[in-house]
């Protein structure tokens, strides 16, 4: 299994409600050929006292990194252009490979 983590972070606009109910299933049409198995939308908060440095974390969960690389080649555009609809922020990406469960 290959994860994708989207992280956006905390102190900009996000719309939760658009997020969920039109970008997932956007994510869910385009990359669902390309080995995209599964996905958990998280909302991030932090320990007392401390700041949050994301308000929402994403994990996509793929076969393999190239059904990733797949996934993006093929509608990375139609799915990256969706973003602004939610969001006025600039994810962070991280990916690896799972190693134990």
């Amino acid at each position: 299994m290959f994860n994708v983590y989207v992280m956006y972070p905390a102190g900009g606009t996000f719309d939760l409600d658009y997020y969920m109910k039109s970008h997932m299933p956007l994510v869910d049409k385009h990359f669902g050929p390309h080995g995209l198995t599964g996905w958990q939308v998280t909302k991030v908060g932090s320990p007392p006292g401390a700041p949050a440095a994301y308000q929402i974390i994403t994990r996509l969960e793929f076969e393999a990194p190239g059904s990733f690389k797949a996934a993006i080649a093929a509608s990375g555009k139609e799915v990256m252009g969706d973003i602004p609809n939610f969001t006025d922020t600039q994810a962070v990406m991280q990916m690896g490979e799972v190693v134990a469960a």
